[in-house]
């Protein structure tokens, strides 16, 4: 079937997973031709889950680790019912999709609604509208998405090929981590110490460690692969806290899609992947049987100061062999070991993500903005915020930890914004005064950035009117350290325009953007040290909320929110809320 796995108990379900999702290929392609209704139930229950000969209760869907897989084509309307079991409160996020005129389905918890509390149904309908690739979904409340994620495969319309050769068989490999103790636990303390939290006892492929761990030579994600042929690899960073280095010895990758856009195709041995993105890449095969297999290895790019998860998952590339080699079967082939940069190469990650552009061609064109009416200027970076009386605190000089956009550090409201906006009761939730750009500049990049490193809280949003063009350059700061920033921003796609490193010059820097095939993307890392420019049109009616993907960052307060207002047009405007909307 393409993918398969070393023979397990603690395996069935990544096997079953890789099979259904092979599986169901076929019945869409014999599917009506017109766009249809794809019904989906999500059950969230405990399942217990053994790891590092560890077993550990965790959250999932339908008892799956990682969870289902949600299959459409381009145009389909989706409709995933979600029932909350367990104790905790959970929304889903469908991580990529525009959600245009759906803004109630989006999930993130006290952004677009109020979770799912124990007991409680909520049916999630929403269009695929001109997206086609690789998606995912996971849990958008607290730090629940470390076992809460799976999958969305966006097939293109019936009779439209891939822009690129057709692959033998497609396989979703989804980067993730596994915690010996509980990840709620870890961010409860976390918050109530001020100190940074305690990090990943191993990282994963489709839920395996595989076997570079102790206790886990059987937990590894194994593909099978037949000579010559062309394979499509569905790559998804799940993880909660780090992006990945990716590859798969002495094989050559082909990148054709990033975050569910076709891009200019373009080969690398080594790819990089942030918390949040998804990239498709072309495998092909050697057309012979080599007497080897090889190791498919994913491990961190950090470049922050404090403690990080540095162990690397691993899964096995294996050639099928001849029914008729049947000695060379039973030996024990020797093993190839891909080289993976070093765990700081900025230079590597910045090379890579300038690698990247969009087809920009006549099917799919890049309708990047070429003029802006609305300039925005934000830091992103980490601060401090007092000690509250009486109590210890345990991060920078005995403060707490805090994430900002603009030094601001955002408070998530007990009140889910959209409905306060749509129903005009926004008094006492939030505020529409976020800053444009920082209070006080200052030199975002140097070794000594500020003396005052304490934050300010709050709940402030940006309205934007409909179809507004829209520039938004995002700066690190050095501030308790530089650091790489996955930005995510729900609700719409953007355009890469530009990117470098040190401070932005709006003098200098806006004459070497790309407005011709910049790529398009709905995540994208900060660098180090640096700044990235993104545009795009602010076509999509409701509050779509932008944040780090760094789970640790987004619970610090590094994320705001904006209101973008109806159209004139019905098609431009945000429809109430379903009837089972959730209340808090």
């Amino acid at each position: 079937m393409g993918a398969s796995l070393f023979p397990s108990a603690a395996i069935v379900g990544v096997f079953l997973f890789a099979i259904n999702f092979l599986c169901i290929i076929p019945e869409l392609a014999i599917a009506k031709q017109e766009p249809i209704t794809r019904h989906y139930k999500f059950d969230i229950r405990l399942q217990n889950v053994t790891r590092l000969c560890h077993t550990k209760s965790i959250v999932t869907v339908n008892g799956k680790f990682p969870g289902p897989a949600i299959i459409a084509r381009e145009g389909d309307r989706v409709v995933v019912e979600v029932v909350n079991h367990v104790k905790n409160n959970v929304s889903i996020h469908w991580h990529g999709v525009r959600q245009i005129q759906s803004g109630w389905a989006d999930g993130p918890a006290y952004i677009t609604q109020c979770p799912i509390q124990t007991g409680q149904t909520y049916v999630y309908n929403f269009t695929i509208v001109g997206q086609r690739g690789t998606l995912f979904w996971h849990a958008h409340i607290s730090w629940l998405r470390a076992t809460l994620y799976g999958p969305i495969i966006i097939l293109p319309k019936h009779n439209v090929s891939y822009p690129f050769p057709k692959p033998f068989r497609e396989i979703p490999m989804l980067f993730g981590e596994w915690w010996n103790n509980d990840t709620e636990a870890v961010i409860t303390q976390a918050l109530q110490t001020g100190a940074g939290p305690n990090v990943s006892d191993a990282f994963t492929i489709n839920g395996l460690q595989g076997p570079l761990y102790n206790c886990s030579a059987k937990d590894t994600f194994k593909l099978k692969v037949k000579p010559g042929k062309t394979y499509l690899l569905r790559l998804i960073n799940a993880d909660m806290n780090d992006d990945l280095f990716f590859s798969i010895a002495n094989h050559a990758l082909t990148i054709v899609e990033a975050d569910a856009v076709y891009v200019k195709p373009f080969k690398t041995n080594i790819l990089l992947i942030a918390p949040g993105q998804t990239t498709n890449v072309l495998l092909k095969t050697k057309h012979h049987h080599p007497n080897v297999t090889f190791l498919m290895a994913a491990r961190p790019y950090f470049t922050g100061r404090g403690a990080f998860d540095n162990s690397t998952t691993a899964g096995i590339l294996e050639y099928e062999r001849p029914s008729n080699s049947s000695s060379t079967k039973s030996k024990s082939l020797p093993l190839s070991k891909p080289t993976l940069p070093a765990i700081n190469d900025t230079t590597f990650a910045a090379n890579f993500s300038n690698k990247f552009h969009s087809l920009a061609n006549a099917e799919f064109p890049a309708r990047v903005p070429q003029t802006v009416q609305k300039h925005f200027f934000f830091t992103v970076g980490l601060g401090s915020s007092p000690c509250p009386k009486n109590q210890t605190c345990q991060g920078p000089n005995g403060t707490k930890f805090a994430a900002t956009i603009n030094n601001i550090s955002f408070t998530l409201p007990t009140t889910a914004l959209l409905q306060a906006y749509f129903f005009g009761k926004s008094n006492g939730v939030y505020t529409t005064d976020f800053p444009s750009s920082p209070l006080f500049p200052f030199n975002y990049t140097s070794n000594n950035p500020l003396n005052n490193t304490v934050v300010s809280n709050g709940t402030k949003l940006i309205v934007l009117p409909f179809n507004t063009s829209v520039e938004v350059v995002l700066q690190d700061t050095s501030i308790l350290g530089a650091e790489s920033h996955p930005l995510h921003l729900h609700g719409y796609n953007f355009f890469v325009v530009g990117q470098g490193f040190g401070n932005f010059d709006p003098n200098r820097d806006p004459a070497n953007f790309n407005l011709v095939d910049p790529v398009e993307r709905n995540t994208i890392g900060v660098p180090s040290g640096g700044w990235v420019a993104i545009r795009f049109h602010a076509d999509n009616p409701g509050v779509w909320f932008m944040h780090c993907h760094f789970e640790v960052h987004l619970s610090w307060g590094l994320k705001m929110a904006w209101i973008v207002l109806d159209g004139k047009l019905p098609n431009q405007k945000l429809p109430p809320p379903p009837s089972d909307f959730p209340k808090c």
